[in-house]
C-alpha cells in the first residue's frame, strides 16, 4: 500500500515539472481516424444496450482494417440489438462509404468477474488520474484544447463544404518556452487537389482562426507530400489504441485502461471521470490553480486502495478529495448518471473540457 502512495506522489511531483519544462507536444486526431472509428463503434453498441437496459455490462472492442472490421467481446443485458447495423450507421456517419465485411463475436460476461461487481466491487483493478487547471474555461491547458479544436474543426470544415477534405486526419502541437514552436496537420483529402491549396485553405480556415497570430510558428501540412488514401483503407484500427488523446493529449499521466466500449461498472471509464469531476471542482472553488487526482482499485473490491491528490505546487489534497468524494464504483454511477447512453459522443475529441458530460459539472464543495 506505501508503494502505492509513494508512486502516486511521484508521478504528481513528475506531471508538475513536466508542465513546467521548456518543451512539450500534444496531438489529437479527428473522428474519421481508424482507431477513433473502432471507439465509436464500441460506444455505440454500449450506449444501445444501455438505452435499452440501464444495467447492461458491456466490454465490446472493435478491430477494422481493409475492408473488414471485427466486433467481440463481453454483454450482459436484456437488450436486443444488432451489432452489424450499428456499426454501419456509425461508419457511414462519419463519412465513410465504402463496403465492410463485419464479423462479430459477442458472449456473456465471465461469471467470475459478475460475482465482484453484483455485489458493489470494481469491475477491474488499475490505477486512473484526473486532471483539472485554471488555464482555460474549460478547466485544461490551453494547448490541449486547441489541439482538439485544430482536429474538430477539420470535421467542421468538411461537414460545412469543404468538399475536398475526407474524414481522417490528425493534429498536433509542439510548445517551446511558453509559446506554439510547430503546428502539425495531417488531413485525408481528395487527389485532386494541390498541397499549396490544402495549406493556404487551412492557414486562413483552421489555424488563424483557432490559433489566431501565426507569426514565428513552424507550419506544416501534410509533410509526407499527400494523404489521399486514408480510414480503413490505409490503416488499422482498435477500440482504446488513442488513450491519451481521449484523455489529457500526452501532458498528464494515464493510468492505462481505455474508456470506450465499456460500461460504468469498469473503473477504468467511470474512476477516471470521477478523477475528473474532483480535479474539476477543487480548482473551480478556487482551492488550486491545478489539481492531478490518482486512485486506485483492486476488482471485485469497492473501497479504493488508494485517493491521492496534490496541487500544482505539490501540497497534498487528498484528506479533502477523500472528505468531498465518493470513489466507491456504486457511488460513482449514481453521482454522475452513468447508466444512460451517454458515450458515443465521447469518443471523438477527448472525454475531458465537453460541456453538458456529468463529470464536467461545476459544484459547491
Amino acid at each position: 500500500m506505501q508503494y502505492l502512495y509513494n508512486l502516486t506522489r511521484r508521478n504528481i511531483f513528475h506531471t508538475i515539472m513536466f508542465l513546467q519544462s521548456r518543451t512539450y507536444t500534444v496531438e489529437s486526431v479527428t473522428s474519421g481516424h481508424p482507431d477513433k472509428i473502432c471507439d465509436q463503434i464500441s460506444d455505440a453498441i454500449l450506449d444501445e444496450c444501455l438505452r435499452q437496459d440501464a444495467k447492461s455490462r458491456v466490454a465490446v472492442e472493435s478491430f477494422g482494417g481493409h475492408g473488414l472490421l471485427v466486433v467481440g467481446g463481453e454483454i450482459t443485458s436484456s437488450a436486443k440489438f444488432d451489432a452489424v447495423e450499428i456499426a454501419r450507421e456509425v461508419y457511414r456517419d462519419i463519412g465513410y462509404t465504402a463496403e465492410l465485411k463485419i464479423i462479430t463475436n459477442i458472449v456473456q460476461q465471465s461469471p467470475d468477474i459478475a460475482q465482484g461487481v453484483d455485489t458493489g466491487g470494481a469491475g477491474d483493478q488499475g490505477i486512473m488520474y484526473g486532471y483539472a487547471s485554471a488555464d482555460t474555461p474549460e478547466f485544461l491547458p490551453k494547448v490541449l484544447v486547441q489541439v482538439h479544436a485544430l482536429a474538430k474543426g477539420l470535421e467542421n470544415l468538411r461537414r460545412a463544404g469543404e468538399s475536398w477534405l475526407r474524414p481522417d486526419g490528425k493534429s498536433q502541437i509542439t510548445v517551446e518556452d511558453g509559446r506554439i514552436k510547430t503546428l502539425l496537420v495531417s488531413v485525408q483529402h481528395d487527389a485532386a487537389v494541390e498541397q499549396d491549396f490544402i495549406r493556404t485553405r487551412l492557414i486562413e480556415k483552421l489555424f488563424g482562426p483557432i490559433i489566431g497570430d501565426l507569426t514565428g510558428i513552424e507550419i506544416l501540412v501534410n509533410p509526407t507530400g499527400k494523404f489521399v488514401q486514408g480510414g480503413f483503407d490505409a490503416d488499422t484500427g482498435l477500440t482504446g489504441r488513442k488513450i491519451m488523446v481521449d484523455t489529457y493529449g500526452g501532458l498528464l499521466p494515464h493510468g492505462g485502461g481505455c474508456f470506450s466500449g465499456k460500461d460504468p461498472t469498469k473503473v477504468d471509464r467511470s474512476a477516471a471521470y470521477m478523477a475528473r469531476f474532483a480535479a474539476k471542482n477543487i480548482v473551480a472553488n478556487g482551492l488550486a490553480k491545478s489539481c492531478l487526482v490518482s486512485v486506485a482499485y483492486a476488482i471485485g473490491r469497492a473501497e479504493p486502495l488508494m485517493i491521492e491528490a496534490a496541487d500544482e505546487a505539490g501540497k497534498d489534497l487528498s484528506a479533502l478529495v477523500k472528505k468531498k468524494f465518493d470513489f466507491k464504483p456504486l457511488a460513482i454511477i449514481e453521482r454522475l448518471n452513468l447508466r444512460r447512453p451517454i458515450f458515443r459522443q465521447t469518443a471523438a475529441y477527448g472525454h475531458f473540457g465537453r460541456p453538458g458530460l456529468p463529470w464536467e459539472e461545476v459544484i459547491k464543495i
